[in-house]
């Protein structure tokens, strides 16, 4: 029976680029706050 603990064993399948997942994450989360923000912008001077 093998060892499933070993971490040799383990290949990573699927590399991942942190840093550009973190890039992304950031410029979409931007980009809704950004939409949060103009509409918001928009709906008050609207109103006003």
């Amino acid at each position: 029976m093998e060892n499933i603990r070993d971490p040799r064993l383990h290949v990573n399948e699927e590399p991942r680029d942190d840093f550009q997942d973190t890039a992304v994450g950031f410029g979409v989360m931007f980009g809704f706050m950004f939409v949060v923000f103009a509409a918001a912008v928009i709906i008050k001077a609207i109103i006003s």
